[in-house]
């Protein structure tokens, strides 16, 4: 694709649909692991659910390494400088490495601290030892997998990663049963065969990457003097990620904060809230998509100093995705009563779940202005905009709710229409800051240009 010069709403449809895609069969992918993980024993299912803080951690390191990526090798392209390229290409993979190995000796010497901390069994911290030891051993192949595709992301290809999340999710059902359970001279694994499941899945996806990647004309002129390690560009990579994932870490902190008032309610309530929030993670896939496609549309265009480019493609990207939410609000309000019957056969745990759907309904349109325009920011290669910004909503703001709701002693309806409205308000702020920085930095440089 033509990033460059090919129109706007095109170019957003072509990148975000193959994007969404591609996460839905990730997201499918943990929802996969979970169901199998019921199979085995609760105790194997809260073990599991337990280790999710820990495994959330390569998650957000993964999504920095992906868009400091992304937006720098972008910006590059948009410059039309090969040797930036190759660069950032050569030392994202060092820095990949170097991450994964720091996470790899976290996970292996701390998850037993932190399962303990939560309160868990002999048993359940057991369990969840044989999990996450294998996805921490195996932490350098989650990292390459996003290293490697930067590249491709920055040139607008979203299709190869999306191929690659569907094969392995299928790949995934068919070994998690093969090797949790055995089948003929395999063994039974129990929960160490869905971290092996895991892994040996995560190994299609690199190999499909990397596939692609050495086939790619840029890194055909990779020579020995863009393989050395350049600490110039490590810097502006570390600087590009970390204060994304670090952000994106606070959204395990708010989580945590919401279940803790939540569950003042009684576990119905934190149940009912839990199996909600799963239907939200599917219905914000389609943002999710148009945040990767504008963050690769205007990482070039920044780069190429089409400024006017920039400015239309975070309007559209925000028409389209206020236009999902919306309709997606209607349906999941229309649908509240029965959506949640699905997850449990509990009236008090549906009852809940209605009454979270109904209210989330009305919050919906504001998240696609926060996921936007933390996007619009980090394809500027201003990260540590994005960083102020989910500072502030994953962990001020729900403070702030839980304090606001402690004080008036809310019930679990007031609460969420607290967070409603701390959501819409925070949106609408954010969003004006945008179109602040639009005009007067984004024009001041075309002026100048």
């Amino acid at each position: 694709m033509d990033l460059l010069n090919e129109k706007i709403p095109t170019l957003v449809r072509k990148l975000a649909v193959p994007a969404s895609v591609g996460t839905l069969f990730q997201t499918l992918y943990n929802i996969v692991d979970t169901f199998f993980a019921g199979k085995i024993s609760p105790d194997a299912l809260s073990a599991l659910s337990k280790s999710f803080p820990m495994y959330f951690i390569i998650v957000a390191t993964s999504i920095g390494v992906t868009i400091a990526g992304t937006s720098l090798i972008g910006n590059s392209i948009g410059e039309n400088d090969k040797k930036k390229i190759l660069y950032y290409f050569s030392n994202i993979i060092y820095f990949g490495i170097f991450i994964s190995v720091l996470l790899t000796l976290f996970g292996l010497f701390f998850s037993e601290t932190v399962f303990l901390l939560m309160g868990s069994s002999n048993k359940v911290t057991s369990l969840g030892l044989e999990y996450t030891n294998i996805i921490f051993s195996g932490t350098i192949l989650f990292i390459l997998v996003v290293a490697f595709n930067s590249l491709l992301h920055a040139e607008g290809d979203t299709k190869t990663y999306r191929n690659a999340l569907i094969l392995s999710f299928f790949l995934n059902i068919i070994l998690n049963p093969i090797l949790i359970f055995g089948f003929l001279f395999i063994p039974a694994f129990g929960v160490k065969g869905i971290g092996i499941a895991t892994i040996i899945s995560q190994i299609l996806s690199f190999l499909i990457i990397f596939y692609k990647v050495i086939k790619n004309k840029r890194i055909r002129e990779m020579s020995r003097e863009y393989l050395s390690i350049k600490f110039v560009y490590i810097k502006d990579i570390f600087f590009q990620s970390m204060p994304i994932s670090l952000a994106i870490c606070g959204y395990s902190i708010a989580s945590a904060i919401i279940f803790a008032y939540v569950g003042l309610s009684g576990e119905a309530a934190a149940a009912g809230y839990g199996a909600a929030t799963r239907i939200e993670q599917v219905v914000l896939l389609p943002v999710l998509g148009i945040n990767t496609a504008i963050i690769s549309i205007i990482a070039q265009n920044y780069g190429a100093r089409k400024y006017e480019r920039i400015k239309e493609s975070y309007y559209t990207a925000i028409k389209y995705a206020l236009i999902i939410m919306i309709l997606s609000g209607i349906f999941i309000f229309l649908t509240s009563g029965i959506i949640p019957t699905f997850f449990s056969d509990s009236l008090e745990v549906n009852h809940f779940g209605k009454k979270y759907l109904q209210i989330s309904a009305f919050v919906l349109p504001a998240y696609p202005i926060f996921f936007l325009s933390n996007g619009f920011f980090m394809a500027l290669k201003k990260s540590e905009n994005a960083l102020l910004t989910n500072f502030f909503r994953n962990i001020i703001m729900p403070i702030f709710t839980f304090y606001l709701a402690t004080y008036i002693v809310a019930d679990f309806n007031t609460f969420f229409w607290i967070w409603v409205i701390s959501n819409w308000i925070f949106s609408i702020s954010l969003f004006l800051i945008v179109l602040y920085y639009i005009k007067k930095k984004l024009y001041t440089l075309s002026a100048v240009i």
